[in-house]
């Protein structure tokens, strides 16, 4: 293009040179210019080239700068987090090193405290037998290994011993080696520990033993029949006996209430094995001690514990039933405890002797346990009221049965020969609607009876429960009551 145009230019130039010289200078300058302006023109094209390229190449050398940086920082953290870990590990492997020590140490003590237990000396062998009682108090590993050391035959070689110190030692040191280990407990029984303690308890004077011994013992037992595998053992030694005993001797003032609590429950214990039931029942006054208990309220709930077990077999409530006034003392239960776990236990003992004997269901229903019932239905925690309604459907079944044979019997009798003016006579439908009631029509003497019980059970609770809630006596209207009761002795008996 610039070539065209100083060609075109020639040309114009050539043409106005024929005009004169002057014209011929003017556009000698003009070209000049011109050829300088299109020079100046195309070096700052390639100025601006060499001006604005720097421009597009910055951010890159920033984007390498920030990227390196990175990189940096990255390598950094790297490292922090690398010395970081060796510093974890260097701490751990201190804790480590330290636990191992202490270990280490615990074991020497241990050892220590058995080696002292198989020593000769009398003063030795107390204190290993109380160090082995702090030992093994808290630590679960400390009683496993301590019965690995051997302790368990010299603390109950201890118990022949004369000494009351060393025999008590022996005995909670035993106690807390138990505790929680049931390879311990199995192990403490194997070694004859049971039959020792027994031994403790029959004083050479014919005196009572050492309450302090005596304690030890039936907290060992406690633990001891915890273990299913020791409960025979122990049901079939005499240790039954013994906890009885104990018992009794509560009733005197001459044991705390904790050795108490730990008797009924070491009998508890005993009682979950059906084959120890008839051993227990066997001791003279066990089961009528259990039902005099009753009346406290600390141990109550155990004593109903162990006679739900009883129940469970023929023998255990054969002993029950034959007790006098054992289903009153039962049914007084449900009337005056508030405890609802009381209340649950003595409805579980009254259903299964209902369920299994007819004659247990007529001694209930003679103690007057159709009332309490039907308030228990009412106001008790929903298992007692499941169990007080089994219950009344057991007896309701047994008293429908006796109701529908002296019916039968009646009306074989009334169609052989109706006696006029009788009571059997009323069985036969009268043709005069004025002189017979709805109400009469086809009753025999037994339906008026129960209906008369239901209607004297179901008043006695209206007033039980308007007194509880302080209501006035007449607050149930006597409409709504015979309503009540017409609508229970019409559909089914609530026995």
């Amino acid at each position: 293009m610039g070539k065209y145009e100083q060609n075109h230019l020639g040309s114009v130039v050539f043409d106005h040179q024929h005009d004169g010289g002057g014209n011929f200078k003017l556009w000698s300058v003009c070209r000049r210019k011109i050829i300088d302006t299109m020079r100046c023109g195309g070096g700052g094209y390639r100025h601006r080239q060499t001006v604005y390229s720097p421009v597009a190449v910055k951010p890159r050398e920033e984007a390498d700068k920030i990227e390196a940086r990175s990189h940096v920082n990255k390598d950094k953290s790297k490292k922090s987090e690398k010395l970081s870990e060796l510093l974890r590990i260097s701490e751990l492997l201190e804790e480590e090193e330290e636990e191992v020590k202490r270990k280490v140490e615990v074991l020497e003590e241990l050892k220590r405290a058995v080696k002292r237990l198989q020593s000769d000396g009398n003063d030795d062998v107390l204190v290993g037998a109380k160090e082995v009682r702090r030992l093994a108090k808290d630590d679960s590993d400390a009683r496993s290994t301590l019965a690995l050391l051997g302790a368990i035959p010299p603390l109950i070689a201890l118990l022949d011993s004369g000494d009351l110190d060393s025999q008590i030692a022996a005995l909670y040191a035993l106690l807390n080696l138990g505790i929680g280990n049931d390879a311990n407990k199995a192990a403490i029984v194997k070694a004859g520990a049971v039959h020792k303690m027994l031994d403790l308890t029959k004083s050479p004077n014919e005196g009572s033993p050492n309450p302090d011994v005596c304690s030890a013992i039936v907290a060992n037992f406690l633990g001891l029949t915890a273990l299913d595998s020791n409960k025979p053992i122990i049901g079939s030694s005499g240790a039954v006996s013994f906890l009885v005993k104990t018992l009794r001797s509560s009733a005197e003032g001459e044991v705390n209430s904790q050795v108490i609590q730990d008797c009924l429950r070491a009998l508890y214990n005993l009682s979950l094995l059906p084959s120890n039931v008839s051993p227990m029942i066997e001791i003279d006054d066990f089961v009528p001690f259990l039902l005099t208990t009753l009346g406290d309220m600390e141990v109550s709930d155990r004593s109903l514990l162990i006679l739900s077990n009883l129940v469970s077999t023929p023998e255990g409530r054969k002993a029950i039933s034959s007790i006098h006034d054992s289903f009153q003392i039962l049914v007084d239960v449900l009337s005056w405890t508030d405890s609802p776990n009381c209340q649950e236990k003595a409805a579980y003992i009254l259903m299964v002797m209902a369920h299994k004997s007819y004659r247990d269901r007529q001694v209930m229903i003679e103690s007057g346990v159709t009332s309490t019932l039907l308030e228990l239905t009412l106001l008790g925690s929903t298992l007692a009221q499941k169990r007080a309604s089994r219950i009344l459907e057991i007896l309701r079944i047994d008293k429908g049965k006796q109701v529908s044979e002296t019916f039968v019997g009646n009306m074989g009798a009334n169609v052989s020969a109706p006696l006029y003016g009788s009571a059997d006579s009323r069985l036969v439908v009268s043709t005069d609607p004025s002189k017979v009631s709805e109400g009469d029509t086809m009753m025999s003497d037994e339906s008026k009876a129960v209906k008369h019980l239901v209607q004297q059970s179901l008043h006695s609770n209206m007033r039980r429960m308007a007194k509880r809630a302080n209501l006035p006596q007449d607050f149930v209207p006597s409409d709504h009551f015979r309503s009540l009761t017409s609508i229970s002795t019409s559909k089914s008996l609530p026995f």
